[in-house]
């Protein structure tokens, strides 16, 4: 399970601040403008059904987030052990 760490402008706030300059200048861009902000929203919602996991319940990601963490204390844990052990050092040619 990989997530990609994605930094992606999904501010809706710009396309509703023009709607409103556009109503505030009795302006006939304001159906322009609510086009582009249905399309901004409908972009937002094909990203978020394309996120990883996002079929699976609450239930069951808590459920992952605890095995996860369950496994990086057994490592955490196999570090320290590892890091107290007496290390030889090899001969240098």
């Amino acid at each position: 399970m990989e997530v990609e760490a994605k930094n992606e402008d999904c501010s809706w706030l710009p396309f509703i601040l023009d709607i409103i300059k556009c109503m505030d200048k009795d302006s006939t861009d304001v159906n322009q403008e609510l086009t582009k902000l249905k399309t901004k929203i409908q972009e937002t919602r094909e990203k978020i059904l394309a996120m990883p996991e996002i079929e699976s319940s609450p239930g069951e990601q808590q459920e992952q987030l605890k095995t996860m963490r369950e496994k990086v204390d057994t490592k955490t844990q196999l570090l320290q052990k590892y890091k107290g052990l007496c290390v030889f050092d090899s001969p240098k040619s």
